[in-house]
């Protein structure tokens, strides 16, 4: 275990946990909601640090991230623990189990993420499960990562306090968070956390790193077409440039609602492009809702099938065709 960032020691050996809006009170001996964190006589710790449940070499579009470094593949990392309690989850083995793991120094991952596949790796996503949730070791590695010219995402809920946010920001290079739905009725009841904190988190990192939203459509529970307004709203009111891609939901973990209906993504895409520029279907194989367009003329800008991006439209980062800028890092 590593002492803990982010916490008060509240007397009687117990401590409140800072890191996230959960804001735990542990008390000796016993850990907080995302089962990593952990009270020992009084002082918290991580005990999930440098501990590895699954690593591979991702395309960058499976964050999904479609306008950072398109094409390029990427180191990915994950452990255990999860701060919310999605009835969806999609990794629920990782994130809410107990998986197998090996430990990995932040030194021997950043060695691990140059050397891995003929260093084809653009850099490190820390993803699979929360990373927040891992926080002291993402911190740790992603400054050892920036040292050696990698590229630093997370895949996050983005359900994070104001303060670590900003202390780990200046190391990150991208971040694919999830805005699970637009109410706070949703948040309580399906996922056990909140909106606001989520919003702020986007507000915030946008102003610092590349930033891509992701919204799982869940049938009949966050699909409306007035919930997706509000959502397209509010994003485009940060910046109408950011990705935005709705997920088509099949049921997962504790949760048995039919798929998510095709023409119900179709519709939801369709409302949020009245505001947005990007704005994607996600588990939709074959949809040419998976390219990218140029806001301006409508030229194709990048073809994408599954996993793979090839760019026919791009000039550096102009449309080809009317010149327009377009919102792609690389």
């Amino acid at each position: 275990m590593k002492q803990a960032m982010f916490w008060e020691d509240t007397g009687s050996n117990r401590v409140q946990c800072l890191l996230c809006p959960q804001k735990c009170v542990i008390a000796d001996g016993k850990r907080g909601f995302c089962r990593v964190r952990q009270n020992d006589a009084g002082v918290l710790y991580t005990v999930n640090y440098a501990q590895v449940s699954s690593y591979s070499i991702d395309p960058i579009e499976k964050k999904p991230l479609y306008h950072f470094y398109p094409g390029s593949p990427i180191f990915s990392v994950g452990t255990f623990g999860c701060n919310l309690r999605c009835g969806f989850c999609q990794n629920w083995t990782i994130a809410h189990g107990e998986p197998e793991t090996v430990t990995l120094s932040p030194e021997k991952l950043v060695a691990a993420a140059e050397g891995y596949d003929g260093g084809s790796s653009i850099g490190i996503a820390y993803t699979y499960s929360e990373p927040f949730m891992w926080y002291e070791y993402v911190y740790d590695t992603a400054k050892l990562a920036r040292e050696t010219g990698l590229k630093n995402v997370l895949v996050t809920n983005g359900f994070i306090n104001p303060e670590p946010l900003k202390k780990i920001l200046p190391f990150i290079d991208a971040m694919n968070i999830d805005v699970k739905g637009f109410s706070d009725s949703y948040y309580n009841e399906t996922c056990v956390g909140e909106l606001h904190p989520v919003l702020q988190t986007v507000e915030i990192a946008s102003a610092y790193c590349h930033v891509e939203i992701t919204t799982l459509l869940v049938t009949g529970l966050n699909d409306s077409k007035e919930e997706i307004g509000r959502l397209a709203d509010w994003l485009a009111g940060v910046d109408r440039d950011i990705p935005l891609h709705l997920s088509r939901y099949f049921p997962n973990y504790k949760m048995e609602l039919p798929p998510t209906p095709l023409y119900v993504m179709e519709q939801a895409r369709d409302e949020a492009l009245r505001k947005l520029n990007y704005v994607y279907l996600g588990n939709v194989p074959g949809s040419e809702a998976a390219n990218t367009y140029c806001p301006e003329c409508g030229a194709l800008l990048i073809d994408r099938y599954g996993y793979r991006a090839l760019e026919t439209g791009l000039e550096k980062q102009k449309c080809r065709k009317c010149g327009r800028d377009i919102a792609i890092t690389r």
